[in-house]
């Protein structure tokens, strides 16, 4: 699904990078016309599939990088996040950025160490 000259998710050892999700459809159909709350789903969507593709649970997630164009949306963004990711708590960046490919409003990055302890 990468449109660009990259790979989605990258594995060494025990360590696996996923890139900047946006949020693309399962056809890569960037849907941001949405609302703020419809792309940060679609973008946690996106999320699991990468985590299901390495085998890998949310709570292997060591730390979240996400760059969102309006920082006054960090309220939702949050509420919505730790709905997604229950009680676990990986370190986490959100940064207001100016803009964002295909003019989303959210975009998401991960790390993820398998058999970690926190």
């Amino acid at each position: 699904m990468a449109r660009g000259h990259y790979s989605h998710v990258v594995t060494a050892n025990n360590m696996s990078f996923i890139s900047g999700l946006l949020p693309l459809d399962k056809n890569g159909v960037p849907l941001t016309d949405k609302p703020i709350e419809f792309q940060i789903n679609q973008v946690l969507e996106n999320l699991n599939a990468c985590l299901i593709g390495i085998k890998a649970q949310k709570t292997d997630i060591a730390q979240v990088k996400m760059y969102i164009t309006d920082i006054n949306e960090w309220p939702v963004v949050n509420e919505l996040y730790a709905k997604w990711i229950g009680e676990h708590k990986p370190a986490r960046l959100v940064a207001g950025v100016k803009e964002l490919h295909f003019g989303s409003k959210i975009e998401i990055e991960a790390m993820v160490i398998k058999e970690q302890t926190l």
